[in-house]
């Protein structure tokens, strides 16, 4: 991976609530499935695995059999799109998801592990829809505006990035005006400073960053995004002084990262999202804990 990607990485998870994001993403389960001990035996290896795939495969028909007597039992939803995922049955849990969206219209969660699932199995244009049917109820939700900025810039679509977090950003004052803090600006603007960087437009996006500088003082955010970008284009004596001041700024907790960044020249180490603040808690010393709609809980059975 090269240091432009990493960077992305790194501004990314100091952009939104990043966390919450990969803790309910299904790829982590999905690339963990059969994870075991390396001084397993093969053989050894072989039978777990093959009793795995009989206990998941049992689990996920249990469910089938309860959905079929109570088509709406969330519990048994969740509990077969958990099975189906470790089955690596990516495309088998597309239509409980769809259900589970359908369900719960105002959990936003349920529709971004879909435009994830989609995403994984190459349906692009569902993935995008699935995230910006978010977007739709709520402008600002920042896993859903991280997850369809960042599938445009794969798909190699910085303007229509762009043009997505500046029409967020033009409609904040009149959105927030009616619901308070639906937009974070701070959040929004980190992400098109990043796109401009993606595009080689680093003026513009130490423009932003200076302005968010200026502006929130209190926010480490854009004194570490600025930094990597002035270390990449060499500018190291500076980025250090920006560094040294993030490092000031940010919580307890997150100040080892930021040594690391400044141990690491090229910015070329990401940073684990358990250890980045929610982009409305940049600034305090502790996050609480969120609870994610799917989880995987293998010591529950389906009632048969």
């Amino acid at each position: 991976m090269s240091a432009k990607r990493n960077r992305w990485l790194v501004i990314s998870v100091l952009v939104v609530a990043i966390g919450a994001f990969l803790t309910i993403s299904l790829l982590p389960l999905f690339a963990g499935r059969g994870n075991h001990s390396t001084t397993t035996t093969p053989t050894a290896q072989t039978s777990e695995t093959t009793d795995l795939q009989s206990e998941l495969e049992a689990r996920a028909r249990g469910y089938e059999l309860v959905l079929e007597r109570e088509p709406d039992n969330q519990t048994a939803i969740q509990g077969l799109v958990d099975a189906r995922i470790q089955l690596g049955d990516l495309e088998g849990t597309i239509e409980p998801l769809e259900r589970l969206s359908e369900l719960n219209p105002d959990v936003p969660d349920y529709q971004i592990i879909l435009g994830q699932a989609k995403q994984q199995l190459g349906d692009l244009e569902g993935a995008a829809q699935a995230y910006r049917n978010v977007l739709t109820s709520n402008p600002g939700d920042p896993n859903a505006l991280q997850a369809l900025v960042s599938l445009l810039i794969t798909q190699n679509r910085p303007q229509a990035a762009i043009g997505l977090l500046e029409d967020t950003l033009n409609s904040a004052t009149q959105t927030n005006e009616v619901t308070p803090g639906t937009i974070d600006v701070g959040s929004v603007k980190l992400l098109l400073a990043q796109v401009y960087v993606e595009e080689d437009q680093t003026d513009a996006a130490l423009r932003i960053y200076d302005e968010l500088i200026e502006t929130a003082s209190d926010d480490f955010r854009p004194l570490v995004a600025k930094a990597l970008v002035l270390t990449e284009i060499g500018q190291t004596a500076e980025a250090e002084v920006l560094f040294s001041q993030a490092e000031a700024l940010a919580p307890a907790e997150y100040k080892d990262r930021i040594r690391q960044l400044i141990a690491t020249p090229q910015g070329t180490e990401t940073v684990p999202s358990s250890e980045i603040p929610p982009a409305d808690e940049a600034g305090e010393a502790e996050s609480a804990d969120e609870e994610t709609p799917v989880e995987s809980d293998s010591s529950s059975e389906p009632e048969q």
